[in-house]
């Protein structure tokens, strides 16, 4: 059976949509937000979340190829 899970690739930069100064109002760190734009390559979808492994399980049930993440820190 095939492992059909996309590979993940490291990029230097990702765009934030979550700024520090929300932190305070989601003490629960359950705020995810997705950006969903089109272009003449495709649809990109960029996401950032509190926690990486529900924003992962969101990306993943897309479907691509690949997930580029980032670093934080």
């Amino acid at each position: 059976m095939a492992d059909d899970s996309p590979g993940y690739r490291m990029v230097e930069h990702i765009p934030d949509l979550i700024q520090p100064e929300e932190y305070e109002d989601h003490p629960e760190g359950r705020l995810v937000r997705i950006s969903i734009r089109t272009d003449g390559e495709g649809v990109q979808v960029i996401g950032d979340a509190f926690r990486p492994d529900l924003l992962e399980g969101l990306l993943e049930a897309l479907g691509p190829d690949a997930i580029e993440q980032m670093l934080c820190g």
